[in-house]
């Protein structure tokens, strides 16, 4: 358990740092250019979830990140999945989750500051470290969720051709007497 929790507290500590450099060093009316035309640093208030949507519900997010946060915590610690790829995705969701509760709770608003501006009419979204990490956790469930059930189906596949020749074997046994 030591390990993943140091796998939140790291995500949580990425991405309150980046943040606080963001605040710190980029003018805030002029977006810091990475690669013209594709990636800049773009300081942006967000007010609202994911990606800026459902501005102006600051209490709905806190409430819902608080609850989601916790029940993950519970998972971890009472289910404590045998795979670290669930436990290394359940970490990264809920260090990125308790980095932008950090923010909503002492600014009011979350800091968003990487913005692919590339294709503006398919992806016009600036987001941060912790959504970042939120969003590579749930894919990695996605893919953990996948694995399992390909697993499963191998590991019932597998019982069944065992339980086929054990009655095979039963019948032949029986013939023979």
């Amino acid at each position: 358990m030591i390990i993943w929790i140091a796998i939140i507290a790291g995500v949580v500590a990425l991405d309150q740092v980046s943040k606080l450099l963001i605040v710190n060093f980029l003018d805030r009316n002029e977006p810091f250019v990475v690669i013209e035309g594709i990636f800049r640093f773009n300081y942006v208030e967000n007010r609202g979830a994911a990606f800026g949507s459902f501005s102006d519900n600051r209490w709905v997010f806190m409430i819902i990140s608080t609850v989601t946060i916790i029940a993950l915590l519970i998972y971890m610690w009472k289910f404590r999945p045998d795979s670290r790829l669930a436990c290394t995705a359940l970490s990264f969701i809920i260090g990125g989750g308790v980095g932008n509760m950090i923010d909503r709770v002492y600014l009011g608003y979350v800091v968003d500051f990487i913005d692919f501006y590339a294709f503006p009419n398919l992806w016009k979204w600036v987001f941060n470290v912790a959504d970042s990490f939120v969003c590579i956790g749930a894919g990695m469930m996605i893919l953990w969720c996948i694995i399992s059930m390909i697993d499963e189906g191998k590991k019932a596949k597998a019982e069944k051709i065992a339980s086929e020749a054990s009655i095979d074997t039963d019948d032949m046994s029986n013939t023979e007497e």
